[in-house]
C-alpha cells in the first residue's frame, strides 16, 4: 500500500511511535460477483482497502481508492461494518492502528484492470469460488452479507 504524503509528514516527527489511522473498505459486487485485487505488497488476494486523506469523507474516500485501485467507478449504498483492527507492526517498523469503515459498493461504470501499483491482480468472484481471503477481509464479507441492512459494530461491554 503506498503511504499518502500526510503520514510521510507525521513520520518525520512521531518515528515508528504508533499511529492512528481512519481506513475504508470497499465490498464492491456487480452482476452477483465481488471484485477483489491481488495485493502489491502481500500477493494475496484481497478487498479493497484504503487510508482517508485529511478532511476526507469516508464514502469519497472510498470510491476514490476503488478508482484508484481497479479503474472504475462505484457507488457506496450503505456502511455494512465499523470496527477497530488490532495494532499492527509494518514491514518498516512503522506502528499502526485503524479504524475501519466498511461500505457495501455498487458498480457504476468502467472495466477492472490494474490501475496502480498497489495490485498485481484485479478480478470479479463468484461468493462461493473466492481465493483465499485475510481473516479479516472474510469477516468483513460477512457483515456485508449477513440478514441485517443495519452496519455492525462492536458494543461496548
Amino acid at each position: 500500500m503506498t503511504t499518502p504524503e500526510f503520514i510521510l509528514h507525521l513520520r518525520k516527527f512521531i518515528g515508528h511511535d504508533p499511529l492512528w489511522l481512519s481506513g475504508v473498505t470497499a465490498v464492491v459486487q456487480h452482476e452477483g460477483k465481488i471484485l477483489l485485487n491481488r495485493r502489491a505488497d502481500t500477493g494475496r488476494w484481497s478487498l479493497l482497502h484504503g487510508i482517508l486523506e485529511p478532511g476526507e469523507h469516508p464514502a469519497a474516500a472510498v470510491a476514490r481508492e476503488v478508482h484508484e485501485e481497479a479503474g472504475v467507478v462505484v457507488t457506496p449504498e450503505r456502511i455494512t461494518s465499523v470496527h477497530t483492527l488490532p495494532p499492527m507492526v509494518c514491514d518498516n517498523g512503522d506502528k499502526v492502528q485503524y479504524l475501519d469503515i466498511t461500505f457495501l459498493c455498487r458498480l457504476e461504470s468502467g472495466e477492472a484492470r490494474v490501475n496502480d501499483d498497489e495490485s498485481l491482480d484485479v478480478a470479479w468472484f463468484a461468493p462461493d469460488a473466492l481465493p483465499e481471503l485475510p481473516e479479516n477481509d472474510e469477516f468483513l464479507l460477512s457483515k456485508a452479507f449477513d440478514d441485517t441492512s443495519e452496519p455492525w459494530f462492536a458494543n461496548p461491554s
